[in-house]
């Protein structure tokens, strides 16, 4: 059994804020939400968490000054013109990764209320537009509803009549 979420506390490890997701308060509609942390950065996540030290408001990426990092900044410091332009993807900006990101998590089994409350949005329709199904989803989708009409249209098995014996 795990121990309850309680990232907001003071006294909450670094392996529990990791585990349980992070807070995320500069949203453009000024409200907290919470971040899910996926296994494959657990790790990296864990280690900013300890050395944030053990104030729960701290920032663990921060830009060249301590404070949020810019849009200039994240551009610069990742290459980010110089590699889409390498892989071909020259229209490619980092808010499509917004899209990608949701559509994953969609194309995972999360259901769209809570992906609302992940991208902190305001309504669904908003997160609906971030949301890009393959023509694979939409085909299994149809093949789902063959399954589900041709299970309904299934001879049913009655019982077997119960025998007592004395």
């Amino acid at each position: 059994m795990t121990a309850p979420c309680r990232t907001g506390s003071p006294t909450s490890s670094a392996a529990q804020r990791s585990r349980c997701g992070l807070t995320d308060k500069g949203t453009k509609g000024k409200r907290a939400r919470k971040v899910p942390i996926v296994e494959e950065i657990r790790p990296l996540v864990a280690q900013r968490i300890l050395s944030a030290g053990p104030n729960p408001d701290a920032r663990l990426f921060t830009g060249p000054r301590g404070g949020r990092i810019s849009t200039a900044v994240l551009r610069d410091a990742t290459h980010w013109d110089d590699v889409v332009t390498k892989l071909g993807y020259e229209h490619l900006r980092r808010h499509d990764l917004r899209h990608t990101a949701l559509t994953w998590f969609a194309d995972a089994g999360v259901q769209v209320h809570v992906l609302r409350r992940i991208a902190g949005h305001g309504s669904l329709t908003t997160t609906q537009r971030y949301l890009h199904p393959d023509v694979h989803k939409i085909t299994a989708a149809g093949a789902a509803l063959s399954a589900h009409f041709n299970a309904l249209r299934a001879p049913r098995s009655l019982p077997s009549p119960i025998v007592r014996t004395r």
